[in-house]
Formats: structure tokens, sequence, C-alpha cells
């Protein structure tokens, strides 16, 4: 089947993801019926639109192809981590590995700089890029929080196929959105009248 991307999913955000960013980055890419995706990261304009939306960077920070590119790589990796952590497997080293990094890369103080004109004195690197790398260090140390806080025995997967979004389980709720929920029903009654598992 062949998979087409959309600009919207219309969907609300699932439960959890307005309390961690880094639930809202998995969910940023969202399979939906009928072979239909939606990737919210997939241009620079949308990636910056997105960390902007989540109060991570300024309005039109001027997110370049390599950084959106980087934005999706720590989405995969979180994603690889909350679908171990949902399974009770064990963690993939690369995705531990590039959360680590990204918590790492950002420098705490403005480096020491030299001019040989006016001397030494202290800058932060590229400030587009430096922009992004505290907003990934950011959804890092969120994602981070997330695996290894009191909320991470509620982290689930929605249970309606083929959506592949993530939540923070509340009681027996074990869908994303009221339309998950409607479609696993109507898939679960339809079912019961064909006589099909």
């Amino acid at each position: 089947m062949e998979e087409s991307v959309i600009t919207g999913s219309g969907l609300p955000p699932a439960p959890g993801a307005e309390q961690h960013p880094s639930l809202a980055l998995v969910n940023s890419a969202v399979a939906l019926p009928g072979g239909h995706y939606v990737d919210q990261l997939g241009t620079p304009a949308g990636a910056d639109q997105w960390l902007t939306q989540q109060g991570l960077t300024p309005v039109d920070a001027g997110m370049l192809d390599m950084c959106a590119a980087q934005l999706r790589s720590l989405r995969e990796q979180a994603r690889a981590l909350f679908a171990s952590r949902v399974a009770g497997l064990p963690a993939l080293p690369a995705a531990v590995n590039a959360i680590n990094d990204t918590l790492t890369r950002v420098p705490t103080a403005p480096l020491l700089a030299w001019d040989d004109k006016s001397g030494p004195y202290r800058a932060m690197p590229n400030p587009t890029s430096e922009l992004v790398d505290h907003a990934l260090a950011a959804l890092a140390a969120d994602a981070a929080d997330l695996l290894t806080g009191p909320d991470a025995e509620r982290l689930t997967a929605c249970a309606s196929a083929p959506c592949n979004r993530y939540l923070l389980r509340h009681g027996r709720r074990q869908w994303c959105s009221t339309r998950c929920g409607d479609r696993a029903r109507a898939a679960r009654a339809y079912a019961r009248r064909t006589g099909r598992t």
C-alpha cells in the first residue's frame, strides 16, 4: 500500500504530551488510516513551527535542513526508547547514546574566543544551531525524565491500529484520542458481527 504524507492529523495532543514535550516529539509523526502519514517535522518550516508551538524556540528561528534532520533523528531515538520501555525490552544502546550525546552537546556557558584585534571575549557558537541544540537538549532531558520518573509506568502505545502515538495512561484508557477509541470500538463491533477475530 502506498503511503501518503498529509499536513495535519487533526488529532488533539495525546494524554501527557502537554506535560512532556518528548511525548509530543515522538507523536509528531503519526500513521493514520488509509495509508496516510503526518510528519510535522518533515520540512524545516514545519520543524520551526513545531518547536515554536512547544515554546522551545522563538518564532521564525530560521530552521535549517540539517537542524530539522537532527530533530527528526532525536524523535526516532526517543521513539525507540519509548517502545523498549512499553514492551519491557532492553533499550538499543545507540538510542541511549543519542539521548546522552544530545544532553551533553549544549555548552552551559559562553565559550572563550579570541579576536586578533580586540582580544579575548565570551560568545556562544552559531546562534541558530545554538537554539536548536538547546531545544534538542530540553527534549532529550524530558525523555530521560519521563523514562526514569514516576510517569514511566503509565507510558503506553495507542491501542488503535494503525495509530503509532504514545500516551500516558489514565485509568483504563488505551487510546491517544477519542477518534482512535471510536475506531477501535467500531473494529471490535465489526469483528463480532462478522465472526472475525
